[in-house]
């Protein structure tokens, strides 16, 4: 049994560049989902891996933890900015990679057991560009170097000349836009939770580690259509996490919203739903110092008040009520672009809002398990 494991694994890295996407796209859900595609449902040696567990006594510490940490089986970026072209007209960036461990070996070229996904997605009000890229490890299409700092996939990379991202460039280039900003940090990264550990629900013992650089100016160019091009501005967000099992369960049903509360002010709030138990929610407010407060249950009021109906079938909250009694914050939030579900390998909803309320902020929303 083992060696057919063993068998099944080798040939899947082998085959992968010759496969079509939508094959790649169906083994990666199935896995990561629990969902079969096939009668004969395709196993990886999870089993018998054994992954490094999330520990709160393990401080996440920069510059080191910009780079991969093959120990855990994922690790996922986000990165998004707010930003407005010469003629005052708003659009949203939005970059998320994700490295993913199919077992616990430490193999070299085809015995890479890692694969990688990212997605780019950039708006309006009215439109929509949105591409995927699905890459193998060991083969040079997507990896991470830590000095320079370069995290890439095929050509989609974000680098620098130091050895963390910023100031760094972003350069993004698909079908129908290319993108080329330059990205610096106007305040340090930093720390929620304890020291970095987050966990997620408590009952259930799921945590990750984490780092959040919210405080981003973006400057540069987008060109949509591969012909209009537009010179745009803004701010920018981004955040890291990396654990195990960061893609079922009470991490796969998730609201997240952050908002640019004013220049030296950013709120983060997360929503955990599980069906079986309450939901469990938590945030943070991160001000330009470094400082980072914690919010706890008691301290957030979250509920949606308004949903909508894509053309899928899908039934979303696209418009929220988040108070934080104890700061003074009370949002009114709506999405600004209502068809922005994503149906990528990692199928979710994400997109720009808008506040209104207690601060006229714009922000940045996540809806995942819908």
């Amino acid at each position: 049994m083992r060696k057919t494991v063993i068998y099944r694994h080798v040939m899947l890295f082998f085959i992968v560049p010759l496969v079509s996407t939508a094959v790649v796209v169906g083994v990666i859900y199935q896995h990561y989902f629990g969902q079969a595609i096939t009668p004969q449902r395709y196993y990886l040696s999870q089993a018998q891996s054994v992954f490094e567990p999330v520990l709160p006594n393990e401080p996440v510490k920069l510059p080191d933890d910009f780079s991969f940490h093959n120990q855990y089986q994922h690790e996922r970026w986000h990165y998004f900015a707010n930003l407005e072209d010469q003629n005052g007209e708003q659009y949203s960036v939005q970059w998320t990679y994700a490295r993913v461990a199919t077992d616990d070996r430490d193999g070299q070229g085809w015995q890479d057991p890692h694969l990688y996904i990212s997605y780019v997605v950039i708006s309006s009000d009215k439109q929509v560009w949105k591409e995927q890229r699905l890459a193998r490890g060991g083969i040079g299409q997507a990896g991470l170097i830590r000095q320079p700092f370069q995290l890439w996939i095929d050509n989609w990379q974000l680098r620098s000349s130091g050895r963390t991202p910023f100031p760094g460039d972003l350069y993004l280039a698909g079908d129908r836009f290319d993108i080329q900003l330059k990205i610096k940090a106007q305040a340090p990264c930093a720390l929620p939770g304890e020291r970095g550990y987050v966990e997620k629900y408590p009952l259930l013992s799921v945590a990750s580690y984490n780092f959040a650089c919210p405080f981003l100016k973006v400057e540069g160019e987008l060109k949509l259509e591969k012909h209009d091009l537009k010179i745009v501005k803004g701010q920018g967000w981004m955040s890291k996490e990396w654990g195990t099992g960061l893609f079922r369960g009470i991490n796969n049903h998730l609201d997240w919203f952050t908002f640019n509360l004013d220049a030296e002010t950013v709120l983060s709030v997360s929503l955990y739903r599980q069906s079986q138990t309450t939901a469990y929610w938590r945030g943070e407010l991160f001000r330009s110092s470094g400082h980072v407060t914690n919010l706890l249950p008691e301290d957030i009021l979250i509920q949606p008040t308004e949903f909508s109906y894509l053309t899928n079938g899908k039934r979303l909250p696209i418009a929220w009520k988040i108070e934080v009694k104890k700061l003074n914050i009370n949002l009114a939030v709506k999405a600004s672009n209502t068809a922005l579900w994503l149906p990528f390998v990692i199928p979710y909803w994400q997109g720009p809002i808008k506040t209104y309320g207690s601060h006229e902020a714009s922000g940045f929303m996540l809806l995942m398990g819908y």
